[in-house]
């Protein structure tokens, strides 16, 4: 049986993830917080740093006060992550004053990084 060898804390400076729920997956909200939090430690520890990680649509509450998610997202940003997260997502969902991390920008910004990225994560 054949062995791929893959460097596994290589920087992916060329993928961006995106993130459009408060949390992963289809499921309870504890299991889709549980599910965010061994994701983004996991980028973390092993070193896998994309180029950003877009919030929109409910994964804006990733980013606000109260996520379980806050302390890892903010580790991954000043390891030079770029959080960027949605200013009209940020309005209508009434969650400006309560962001903590991350650039707010408009869906421009998230076009760009996408189209930056040679790879595109939708988690």
């Amino acid at each position: 049986m054949g062995h791929c060898t893959v460097n596994q804390t290589e920087s992916k400076l060329d993928t961006v993830i995106l993130v459009t729920r408060n949390g992963m997956g289809t499921t309870t909200p504890e299991l889709q917080h549980l599910l965010a939090g061994k994701y983004f430690q996991l980028l973390l520890d092993d070193g896998k740093r994309p180029a950003a990680i877009c919030f929109y649509a409910d994964g804006v509450r990733l980013v606000c006060e109260g996520s379980p998610v806050l302390d890892t997202l903010r580790a991954l940003e000043s390891s030079g992550v770029h959080l960027i997260v949605c200013q009209t997502c940020l309005n209508t969902l009434g969650l400006v004053d309560q962001r903590r991390i991350g650039i707010v920008g408009g869906m421009g910004d998230i076009i760009e990084a996408q189209w930056q990225a040679a790879k595109v994560i939708t988690i």
